[in-house]
């Protein structure tokens, strides 16, 4: 959460949220863009950067598809004629084909849909979720030590340079 990043160019970055914790957790095979159905409220709290995808997933039911437990907290400037839901579940707008692609990979076994990041295109809010593998514990720690044994590495041959 926090305000959009500034670049070196001043300009705002489109990265709304990350979800870095899913890149630990899954394996992630595919990756699709897909639109948000919001209220304006929401949009509102997007722009400032109130927004946490890390517990949420996307769930594919009756053909569409609904990201569930994303937390976009709302402004304290909402309008008093509305009760904003912080936690609702929002509608995801994808092609049919993407749709029926992800249909058929979440029925098989293991395969779950992530969402890894949140932007701003066109002045749309999208999602990209990715079908993604859970990962074993001792395949989180082999990463990690493959991670640190790549970093060792550098070290070595930038001592080994100077």
């Amino acid at each position: 959460m926090g305000k959009p990043k500034k670049t070196k160019s001043g300009h705002t970055s489109s990265t709304i949220v990350l979800n870095k914790k899913s890149r630990h957790d899954y394996i992630l095979e595919e990756r699709f863009e897909a639109g948000l159905a919001l209220q304006g409220w929401e949009v509102k709290s997007l722009r400032e950067g109130r927004v946490q995808i890390r517990d949420s997933y996307v769930i594919v039911k009756d053909g569409e598809a609904w990201l569930l437990g994303a937390v976009i907290t709302p402004l304290p400037t909402v309008s008093t004629h509305i009760q904003p839901e912080p936690q609702r579940t929002r509608k995801l707008l994808l092609h049919r084909d993407e749709l029926n692609k992800l249909i058929g990979a979440v029925e098989r076994k293991g395969y779950a849909l992530i969402p890894t990041a949140m932007y701003w295109k066109k002045g749309r809010a999208k999602l990209e979720i990715a079908l993604a593998k859970g990962k074993q514990a001792h395949d989180k720690r082999a990463a990690i030590k493959e991670r640190d044994w790549q970093r060792d590495k550098q070290r070595i041959i930038k001592g080994a340079r100077s």
